[in-house]
């Protein structure tokens, strides 16, 4: 979409001048996330108040101008990118934590709070935010909302979901409405603030959240397991689970995720074919010697060895950090392969983890990709990226084949599309099969609340079937 000179000069009458950015190279940065895809944006805005936001969005509608929310871009489907052009809305100048009540474990922020500057302020209270996203150095908490992201403590914590009480949002039309409760629970109808979590701004934009907080544990225990048979591993995390156990953490790493840590940063690990890491953590240390000692018993079970556990700080900071710079040790697994986020989060039952990773494994071989299997096992997610030469076409065929038979694979055995990153483009094709009975009622949604279809549109339900050509990619594809 070209924007006129006269629709900037009434974006500029709202924000100021040194809040709109309309040239080239803003332009091309604001026009990609952190996924494969790219678009060119006509215009980014940076609102600084509720105000603002009304403002533009009554502005936008009445014009037929397309909105599309932006927290850091660390989205990995993506939610931000632009595809008809229009109005980036970058919200982190939004980034004010309005109130912390420790009385009543809440705080009320503004959307574009990063989550570790959250935590960092909860700390002195004795409290802390839980869903913890891996990109909680960037994330925003308006961010972390429209995704519904969770991370590594999401078994025992939940996702953001569980910790989100209430919000104001402005809808389409620019009318500022409140959303939920300050309190733990609510019985009052439709509880539309959850709606709006995980809704990728395609409903409404998110301009103050009120969260549940948690205690800071005084104890938190470690351990790192490892085994010669992804299978045997596989078996662990179901049974630690199933048993009754209660970590704060659960996570997987199979031998691709070994090598490419090792490769990259010399980190020494087990040359296994999977490594699990377990934690618990609570106000009792007695009680987290009894968690890690369930755990590692069952562990031993199933043929762990070379078990280590520690509550030591730097002790507990070693032996995470391998999980910890996965991701960025995928990118330089072999020479001429990139690390590319498309099948990566979704999440099957507890008794098919092991069988799923190596089901991952079996369609990258036949599709002559490289697929590491690895995530928040605890929660059921399982987190794979697909390594490949992003400069060939023939690589991108064979990267939509995989995906498409992992998730039929996550569909057969009752398992869902995206466990944390959320849907946008990427993963849209896989979502609206597994959606299939409830795509016209999602539809309807987007219609109540957003009639002209300004709010971040041909997303989600809305996206097109052929991921690899919705938009551009970001790779010079030969």
């Amino acid at each position: 979409m070209t924007m006129t000179k006269d629709n900037i000069k009434q974006l500029q009458d709202i924000v100021g001048t040194d809040n709109i950015k309309n040239d080239i190279a803003d332009l091309y940065v604001y026009g990609s996330d952190s996924s494969v895809h790219k678009a060119l944006a006509s215009v980014v805005v940076r609102p600084t108040t509720t105000e603002q936001v009304q403002a533009i969005l009554r502005y936008a509608n009445a014009e037929l101008i397309p909105v599309i929310a932006r927290g850091s871009g660390s989205g990995m489907s993506g939610q931000a990118v632009p595809i008809d052009g229009g109005i980036v809305m970058d919200l982190k100048k939004m980034n004010r934590i309005l109130e912390i009540r420790p009385e009543d474990v809440l705080c009320k922020v503004e959307p574009g709070v990063v989550d570790d500057d959250l935590n960092r302020a909860l700390k002195p209270h004795g409290l802390f935010y839980p869903p913890a996203p891996a990109s909680s150095r960037v994330a925003t908490i308006g961010g972390e909302i429209a995704n519904n992201a969770s991370g590594i403590r999401s078994v025992k914590y939940g996702a953001t979901r569980d910790s989100v009480l209430g919000m104001k949002v402005v809808l389409a039309n620019g009318d500022l409405v409140n959303l939920g409760s300050n309190t733990r629970v609510e019985a009052s109808g439709y509880q539309l603030d959850r709606l709006m979590v995980g809704s990728e701004g395609t409903l409404g934009i998110i301009v103050e959240a009120t969260l549940l907080l948690k205690p800071i544990p005084k104890f938190r225990c470690i351990g790192r397991a490892s085994f010669n048979k992804l299978k045997d591993a596989g078996e662990s995390i179901s049974e630690i689970i199933a048993g009754g156990a209660q970590p704060s953490m659960l996570e997987l790493m199979d031998n691709i995720a070994i090598t490419a840590v090792n490769t990259t940063l010399k980190m020494g690990l087990p040359d296994v074919e999977a490594i699990i890491m377990f934690e618990a953590d609570g106000k009792v240390k007695e009680a987290v010697d009894a968690e890690m000692k369930l755990m590692k018993e069952i562990c031993e079970k199933h043929n762990a060895f070379g078990i280590e556990l520690s509550y030591d700080l730097k002790e507990r900071t070693k032996l995470f950090a391998g999980r910890k710079k996965l991701f960025a040790a995928l990118s330089r697994y072999k020479e001429g392969l990139s690390c590319t986020s498309l099948a990566d989060d979704m999440a099957v039952p507890y008794s098919k983890m092991a069988e799923c990773a190596s089901k991952i494994h079996e369609i990258a071989k036949r599709n002559n990709v490289v697929m590491t299997a690895y995530g928040h096992c605890g929660s059921g997610c399982m987190h794979t990226k697909i390594l490949m030469d992003p400069t060939k076409k023939e690589q991108w065929e064979s990267a939509k084949r995989a995906v498409e038979e992992v998730y039929e694979y996550v569909r057969s055995v009752g398992g869902t599309t995206s466990a944390e990153h959320g849907i946008g483009l990427s993963k849209a094709p896989a979502w609206k099969k597994e959606k299939v009975d409830s795509l016209a009622l999602l539809k309807a949604v987007k219609k109540a609340f957003d009639p002209n279809n300004i709010l971040n549109p041909h997303k989600m339900q809305d996206a097109p079937d052929d991921w690899v050509s919705a938009t551009e990619l970001r790779y010079p594809v030969e």
